[in-house]
């Protein structure tokens, strides 16, 4: 484990020695707060002392976001040589993969973390659903964990950050949207699988608070197929 966190520490310094986790967090915050406060579907609109607005479209900005902060994380290492480096170093390639995804996750968390004071201002305006709201966050880092996992299988398997990149937008676009159109239309068999595979539904049911252990799970499921992948792939392209 302390592997694993020192990977994560240095890659966070690295986020932060940086202006990328400067950017990340001022522009998550800034969308986050514009459609939270002041577009046109906002909470004083509602009049509801909820954050449906907030998470809504943070489930769309993570979307775009955590590609970005992934595509360098195993890419750049290919690219610059220093894998090879890790490699001839007593650490496993499950310790690289969960020391990068850790990081990135972290850094996700450490974005969301001032967005609490959207949830203080709420309780002075009126009743607020604690549960709902508190769903909601669990349900924001549960997905991030999902997104950052996918990125680093993306990067691992290329030593282009571009292509990283697009590689887990396209991969994410298939459980993010894809699914979803494609349920209605297809088998009963088929339509409940990619129904049941779709993350809307599942990010939907807790971020209304609505906690089950099997939405959860899924989470956590597709979370560590992506780190299992990812490690693969490192293993495959470090060895051969």
């Amino acid at each position: 484990m302390q592997t694993i966190w020192s990977i994560t520490r240095r890659e966070l310094n690295g986020f932060f020695d940086s202006l990328m986790a400067y950017i990340i967090i001022v522009v998550f915050l800034g969308l986050s707060g514009f459609f939270t406060w002041l577009s046109a579907n906002n909470i004083f609109f509602s009049g509801q002392a909820q954050l449906f607005g907030f998470f809504g479209i943070s489930y769309w900005t993570l979307f775009f976001f955590i590609p970005a902060i992934t595509m360098r994380s195993l890419a750049e290492e290919k690219k610059t040589g220093t894998i090879e480096l890790l490699a001839t170093k007593p650490i496993t390639e499950l310790q690289i993969v969960l020391g990068k995804w850790m990081a990135s996750w972290f850094l996700i968390i450490i974005s969301l973390a001032p967005t609490l004071i959207y949830y203080i201002t709420l309780m002075n305006l009126g009743n607020v659903d604690h549960g709902g709201i508190w769903g909601g966050y669990v349900a924001l880092i549960l997905i991030s964990a999902v997104y950052v996992a996918i990125g680093v299988f993306a990067s691992s398997i290329t030593n282009n950050q571009i292509v990283a990149f697009i590689l887990a937008l396209f991969i994410s676009f298939f459980f993010q949207l894809l699914f979803d159109v494609l349920a209605p239309v297809l088998p009963d068999v088929l339509s409940n699988l990619t129904a049941y595979l779709s993350f809307s539904s599942h990010f939907e049911i807790m971020s209304r608070g609505v906690f089950s252990l099997d939405n959860a799970l899924y989470f956590v499921s597709v979370t560590m197929v992506g780190i299992t992948l990812a490690t693969a792939s490192l293993k495959r392209r470090v060895w051969s």
